[in-house]
């Protein structure tokens, strides 16, 4: 059972936190062309059903955790409050990207927390793999 939470929790990152983070990262660049609104409306709702989608991995990795009985690791603790991070920062993304949509106007803001998101995740994979503590 263990395997199977792993390569779904794995796949899961890859498929789905891999599809937002390049959605988000492709958005502010394609917003701010003229005639790319079609490709822009593709990308925010890419980025909202994957982020929606991308639940299934914190919720994999908690099984996995408590299986492993790993909660009372620190870097289980961080990579679980970095996952909240990445969270609110795809809400924040998918907000700003609907009114980048309306307005035309896409941020610079939007730019940065797509690059924020991106490290969240780099770190977090850091974390899995080197287990500090």
């Amino acid at each position: 059972m263990e395997d199977v939470l792993l390569i779904g929790h794995i796949l899961a990152a890859i498929l789905c936190l891999g599809t937002v983070t390049v959605a988000m990262a492709l958005f502010p660049k394609l917003a701010a062309q003229p005639g790319q609104a079609p490709a822009v409306r593709v990308l925010h709702r890419i980025t909202r059903v994957y982020g929606v989608l991308a639940l299934i991995v914190p919720g994999l990795g908690f099984g996995l955790a408590i299986r492993d009985d790993l909660m009372a690791e620190p870097w289980v603790g961080i990579s679980m409050a970095l996952t909240l991070v990445g969270a609110g920062l795809v809400w924040s993304v998918v907000t700003d990207q609907a009114q980048a949509l309306v307005t035309s106007n896409p941020s610079r803001r939007l730019a940065i927390t797509s690059g924020l998101f991106s490290l969240t995740w780099i770190v977090i994979l850091v974390l899995m793999v080197v287990k500090p503590g």
